[in-house]
């Protein structure tokens, strides 16, 4: 019965380490934060992946809360790493939106939010 257990304890540990995970650039971290409330306006949105990224058809804008884009055009990529430029910003809340195509051709996307100034 023991070895039941472990048998089907290595078969769940290996169903859910699979290389399938691993076979798409997702979002790993960004900045600023996810959900984060910054109390000087960021210069640029950095969004590090975890795959390398295709240039050609990966991209992300950024919004203001009227839905008005307020980055400054085409996103620079290297590697994993996703960056674009913003216009000044005022306070208030701003929609992040990416879509990711990793070197392996699988694609992903995302949206999140931050807020500049507070309380």
């Amino acid at each position: 019965m023991r070895v039941f257990f472990a048998a089907v304890s290595l078969f769940v540990i290996a169903c859910g380490t699979g290389g399938a995970a691993r076979a798409h650039a997702f979002l790993d971290h960004a900045s600023p934060l996810v959900g984060a409330t910054v109390q000087s306006a960021p210069h640029e949105v950095a969004l590090s992946f975890t795959q390398n990224l295709e240039p050609a058809f990966s991209s992300v804008e950024v919004t203001n809360a009227s839905g008005a884009r307020v980055d400054q055009g085409t996103a620079q990529i290297s590697g994993s790493t996703m960056r674009i430029g913003l216009k000044p910003l005022q306070p208030g809340s701003y929609k992040v939106r990416w879509h990711a195509l990793s070197v392996d051709t699988h694609t992903t996307q995302g949206s999140f939010s931050f807020q500049v100034g507070g309380p």
